[in-house]
């Protein structure tokens, strides 16, 4: 083979692995946009179920809950909503406490945060449905994400900064724990990344794998709102699924 013959091989190589990497690349994107379009669901492809730790969170949309069915099919951990804003409480949430502890499945409350009301009256609505004895269970969570009219105007930030430091504060005193923080990437951003990063943090990605969009410290995962399980009936079709961060053990997150 003479030197020109050689200097082409090279070439149609070079050609060759760069047709495969812009097909591959190609693929990626396309599938990166189906994702965020919600057409498909690709974070399970990031998660590995079996060697890592799983848990659910539910409210009364699932009804109808056995936790040891859902302890058969290797969930170790789930959050229960116990109330929203400053007067609500869920439905099956006494109920879903109560049973979580009868069937030894480490769980933990949720409590659903308004804009429209006081942090103060919110959680005395949280504690006075949740008792003030959670030792054993995980740390109480507070989900603050954007609903209705909200999504479009955007709360100001020293009044949700203010309401919710409030809850938190009152939470602490009460627990003798820092709360643990549900939200999303972009939440966080606008509200959270100055006032609150000595919190935990619980963060959802449903449709994109988290390390796109948030590259901060975090220890559960939602990475999927379509799951479906065994063990949930008469309500919603689906389960939301969470995961542990690799670094984070769930007796990290237990009250003491």
């Amino acid at each position: 083979m003479n030197e020109a013959e050689g200097a082409g091989i090279v070439k149609k190589a070079v050609i060759i692995l760069t047709i495969i990497i812009a097909v591959i690349v190609a693929i990626l994107l396309t599938l990166l946009g189906l994702a965020k379009s919600k057409k498909i669901l690709i974070n399970p492809w990031f998660v590995n179920e079996e060697k890592s730790t799983i848990g659910v969170d539910i409210s009364s949309y699932q009804a109808d809950v056995d936790m040891e069915k859902l302890k058969e099919q290797g969930i170790e951990f789930i959050y229960i909503k116990a109330t929203e804003g400053s007067s609500h409480q869920d439905s099956r949430f006494s109920e879903n406490w109560a049973n979580a502890k009868e069937a030894n499945l480490v769980a933990g409350a949720y409590h659903f945060f308004s804009y429209d009301s006081p942090g103060k009256t919110q959680a005395e609505n949280f504690i006075e449905t949740v008792g003030t004895d959670i030792k054993g269970r995980l740390l109480p969570a507070v989900d603050v994400e954007l609903y209705a009219d909200k999504e479009e105007n955007h709360p100001d930030k020293e009044a949700v900064v203010t309401e919710l430091s409030d809850f938190l504060n009152i939470l602490e005193k009460t627990y003798g724990v820092k709360p643990i923080i549900y939200t999303h990437s972009s939440i966080y951003e606008e509200y959270f990344d100055e006032d609150f990063t000595e919190y935990r943090v619980w963060m959802a990605s449903l449709y994109t794998p988290l390390f796109l969009n948030y590259n901060g410290d975090w220890d559960i995962w939602q990475y999927l709102n379509k799951g479906e399980l065994e063990g949930y009936s008469g309500g919603e079709k689906y389960i939301d699924l969470d995961v542990l961060n690799r670094h984070t053990k769930l007796d990290d997150l237990i009250v003491k």
